[in-house]
């Protein structure tokens, strides 16, 4: 009989878990642009706030998104919160989504083979100027 310790988890469930919270924290655009602000430098929550037409808290929820995804870290200083990219779980997510590449390298390989066995362009001729229309008058008048 074996026994579970309390606090112990399967290290390959932790690893899912915590790729789960990055798939999430990335799927959406507004975490996805303070992670693109982040790469650029730390900044202050109001400064990651400042292009969004929402509200602070609104902002600070999805930054705990992505503290918890292991995305951002944040130093405090009172109630400033300084909030730094940390890019490791990203290598992780690469890493997993590596694994499919050979499903569209295929594709690629395919269509570069298509392309490849496309006959030459033909080269392209000049188009021919219109004729300029010269007014001709109504036999008989005169003016």
């Amino acid at each position: 009989m074996t026994l579970a310790l309390a606090g112990s988890r399967d290290p390959a469930i932790e690893q899912e878990e915590a790729l789960d919270r990055v798939f999430f924290a990335l799927s959406d655009p507004v975490r996805r642009q303070i992670l693109r602000r982040l790469d650029e430098s730390s900044a202050l929550v109001s400064e990651l706030a400042e292009p969004f037409a929402m509200s602070l808290q609104a902002v600070s929820r999805h930054i705990q998104v992505l503290v918890r995804a292991g995305l951002v870290a944040q130093e405090r200083t009172g109630r400033i919160a300084r909030c730094n990219l940390d890019a490791a779980p990203l290598y992780d997510a690469a890493i997993w989504l590596n694994r499919y590449t050979k499903y569209w390298q295929q594709s690629f390989d395919d269509l570069a083979a298509f392309v490849k066995a496309l006959p030459p362009p033909e080269p392209k001729r000049k188009a021919a100027r219109p004729r300029k229309k010269t007014q001709t008058r109504p036999k008989g008048k005169s003016r």
